[in-house]
C-alpha cells in the first residue's frame, strides 16, 4: 500500500517560548503527550483530519499538545515518523479555536515543530526534521523556521535552526 503524500499547510503565527494567550499575552507551560485511539478529549468533528486514522500506520507517532494544568483540552496534534536518520513531519494541525484571526493561543504550531526537532536530537539525528510544504508556504517556513528547500517543495530544518527552536521552547 502506497502512503498518501501530504503537504504541511499550517502557518507559524508566532514563535513564542510556549503558547501565548492571544488576548492577555499570558504564557502557559505545555507538554506533548502520546495521542491514543481512546483519547476521550478528541472530538473528530473538531478537526479537519481524522487523527485516529493516523494511528493505523504503526510507523507513525501522533502527539497532542496540552497545557500542563489542563491536560483534557488538545491545543494541537502532530504526526511524525522516524526515518532512521531524521524525523519526518507528516501532518500538523492546530485545534479549531487556535486558528484564524480570533485564535485563543499563539505559538501552537511552532511548539509542535520544536518538539519534533527535540525528538530528532534525542534520537541522535542532530535535530534534522523534514517535511513536504505547500508551495505557497515555502517562503514562510524559510522565514519563520529557518527551513531549507531540499528538492521542489521538500524542506528540512537543519541542526542550527533546530537547536534554536528547541532552546526557545524547551530551555535546554
Amino acid at each position: 500500500m502506497r502512503k498518501e503524500i501530504r503537504h504541511i499547510d499550517i502557518e507559524i503565527d508566532k514563535l513564542t517560548n510556549s503558547i501565548e494567550n492571544s488576548i492577555s499575552g499570558d504564557v502557559f507551560d505545555t507538554e506533548l503527550l502520546r495521542f491514543e485511539k481512546t483519547d476521550k478529549s478528541y472530538i473528530k468533528t473538531d478537526w479537519i483530519f481524522d487523527w485516529r486514522k493516523e494511528l493505523l500506520d504503526k510507523s507513525y507517532q501522533v502527539f497532542k499538545l496540552v497545557i500542563l494544568n489542563n491536560l483534557k483540552i488538545i491545543q494541537g496534534l502532530i504526526c511524525i515518523s522516524d526515518n532512521h536518520d531524521h524525523i519526518f513531519m507528516h501532518l500538523i494541525e492546530n485545534a479549531k479555536f487556535n486558528k484564524g484571526k480570533h485564535k485563543l493561543y499563539k505559538g501552537v504550531a511552532g511548539n509542535m515543530v520544536a518538539f519534533t526537532c527535540k525528538e530528532s536530537f534525542a534520537k541522535g539525528y542532530d535535530g534534522i526534521v523534514s517535511f513536504i510544504a505547500k508551495t505557497r508556504l515555502i517562503k514562510h517556513y524559510e522565514d519563520t523556521l529557518g527551513a531549507k528547500v531540499f528538492n521542489g517543495n521538500q524542506m528540512y530544518i537543519d541542526t542550527p535552526e533546530s537547536l534554536k527552536l528547541v532552546n526557545r521552547y524547551f530551555n535546554t
